[in-house]
Parts: C-alpha cells; structure tokens; sequence
C-alpha cells in the first residue's frame, strides 16, 4: 500500500474530521476566553490588586540598547507576568468546559431517566402467548 493512499484513509477518518472540527472550535472558544479574560475578568482583578496589569510584569535581564528612539538591540526579559495571564486563561478555560460538559451530563441524565417504552416481544414468544390463549378458550368452552 502506498503511503499516499494510507494518508488519504487515515486523513479521512470520521474522528480525524471531528478532531479538525473540535480544534477549530477550540481555537475559536480560545479567543473568546481570552478576550472574556483581558476585557471582563482583569479589570476586577487590578481594582483588587491596586490597578496592575499582569502582562507587563517581567524581569529584565539585559536592558535594550538605543540609539535616540532607535532600538539597536531589544531588552532581554523574562515575561512571568505573561505566564500570570494564560494560567488564568487556562483555569477560566477548564472552569468552562467543565460547566459545559455537566451540563450536558444533567441533560444525558435526564434522557436516562425517562422510562423506555416497552420492547416488542420476539415473534416466537408472541406465537407461544397466542397458543396459551387458544388452550385456555378450548378449556373454558369445554
């Protein structure tokens, strides 16, 4: 088998597909968490620790070199305060898709819940209760 035609089985695979779908959902829920964080969450959070913004927390190792406005050699820094912000998008993220997968749980639940109708008896057992109910007419009427 050719490596190009394995490919093409793999790739078109029904959980490759929805494994696309759920990445590019996920990328799409990804932006909407980090603007619900950046534009909503943060400003409560810096009214609490007296108006800072996490992202510009660092620690500079080297200073940058200038000439005038000009950059000749940019600021070598570590950027902890960045790595503040995704933890809290991070817990935000898994806080949400918990609340949505049990939501979705209580919903499964529910449809559990409800009683199932009765099955249809196979035929043989039908042809069996038809054969009780002639034998107990035949009985009766004798």
């Amino acid at each position: 088998m050719s490596i190009i035609k394995e490919f093409k089985e793999f790739a078109m695979r029904g959980n490759v597909l929805d494994m696309a779908v759920g990445v590019v959902i996920g990328g799409a829920f990804g932006k909407i968490v980090s603007s619900l964080v950046a534009d909503v969450i943060m400003p409560f959070v810096s009214i609490f620790t007296g108006s800072v913004n996490f992202t510009n927390w660092k620690v500079v190792l080297k200073q940058a070199v200038m000439e005038g406005t000009a950059v000749v050699t940019p600021e070598v820094a570590v950027n902890y305060g960045m790595l503040i912000q995704v933890i809290f998008d991070f817990l935000i993220i898994a806080v949400a898709i918990f609340l949505i997968i049990k939501a979705i749980n209580r919903l499964k639940k529910k449809e559990d819940e409800k009683p199932a109708s009765p099955a249809t008896p196979p035929e043989d057992v039908l042809l069996l209760r038809e054969i009780r109910d002639l034998l107990k007419s035949n009985v009766v009427n004798s």
